[in-house]
């Protein structure tokens, strides 16, 4: 199937839009949990509806000079039931199971498209925070210490087959490694006809895939080539960015990933963030999920304020590889 001649991208390979009805949006549901706090809370509560197969698409977090926390979730529901009693009442004895009697209040009602859409909120982070996460020296290898070890390798060789284009991918192993290659030439609308991964020691390990255009051929031409290389090897270098920004006398977490041209995020990752900061004992004092214009691209961003009156002092360097680590999979 051809590409749309009307799609094109400013780095010179098409993108491909699909002249079909867009899917229904799934319905969003308003989870408001009102608890006592406690340190790893917010947590428990990620990992109980991650186990429930219910998806956060935004989260609002504020606590209360009390010592109570107030929880508001916009989730979507992946075996769409959660309009039923039966659904609902489950996810409450699930969140009850693990809270207990730090579990106040807990009510699930489904919400309007317009105030789903408004709990967006702005489309366009700060300058100051965009600053602080993209715009730094992509080619070096050793910012932030260990958080970025060595770049991948990755050549494009078309003599090894009449009918396809090889990419040969090597560089260190990561959680969603194959998701990153997927998602960035699916959204190039590239085709994988067969591919072989290999695992080199614990990190280390290559991959091979047979590629071809969604028009049946090979990538022939340079600039496609050089358009394809350069993203993958932004993508594999930093699939997520991760910063600690100063808010006055505050600090807050901010991790970003690039959201797929289907609208999907990334799995999983406001799970890890909470794990890696209950790891480290840190307290969280606010939390938000959103969806951000970074550029020409839409971003889906964490920002998590810390509390740094918990009593438990943690460096700024070692919070950020820790988060770092847990959403790459890597040993803590």
């Amino acid at each position: 199937m051809g590409a749309c001649p009307s799609c094109s991208s400013a780095s010179g390979i098409s993108y491909y839009r699909a002249e079909l009805q867009p899917p229904k949006p799934p319905d969003v549901f308003l989870l408001k949990l009102f608890c006592h706090d406690r340190r790893g809370l917010l947590h428990e509560v990620t990992e109980v509806l991650c186990e429930l197969e219910l998806t956060i698409k935004r989260v609002k977090v504020s606590t209360t000079p009390d010592g109570k926390v107030l929880d508001l979730f916009f989730i979507t529901d992946t075996r769409e039931l959660l309009h039923t009693t039966a659904r609902q009442d489950d996810t409450y004895d699930h969140l009850k199971a693990v809270l207990g009697d730090d579990m106040i209040t807990c009510d699930i009602g489904i919400v309007s498209p317009e105030i789903a859409a408004c709990s967006q909120g702005s489309s366009f982070l700060p300058d100051a925070i965009t600053e602080e996460m993209f715009n730094t020296d992509m080619n070096n290898e050793h910012k932030n210490g260990s958080m970025y070890s060595k770049s991948p390798s990755i050549t494009i060789d078309n003599s090894l087959s009449p009918a396809h284009t090889l990419v040969q991918i090597v560089c260190l192993d990561h959680k969603g490694l194959l998701y990153d290659i997927m998602r960035t030439l699916k959204d190039y609308n590239i085709q994988i006809s067969y591919g072989r991964f290999t695992k080199k020691g614990k990190l280390d390990c290559e991959l091979d895939l047979f590629i071809m255009q969604a028009d049946g051929k090979k990538i022939v031409d340079p600039s496609k080539q050089n358009a394809l290389l350069s993203r993958l090897q932004v993508e594999l270098t930093h699939p997520l960015r991760v910063a600690l920004v100063s808010r006055g006398p505050d600090t807050e977490l901010i991790v970003a990933n690039p959201v797929e041209l289907s609208g999907k995020g990334r799995p999983l990752v406001f799970h890890d963030i909470t794990l890696a900061l209950k790891m480290l004992n840190k307290a969280i004092f606010l939390a938000e999920i959103g969806r951000y214009m970074i550029g020409e691209r839409e971003c889906e961003v964490y920002r998590i304020l810390l509390d740094e009156g918990d009593g438990f002092s943690v460096a700024r360097k070692e919070i950020q590889e820790s988060v770092w680590k847990m959403l790459m999979g890597w040993d803590l």
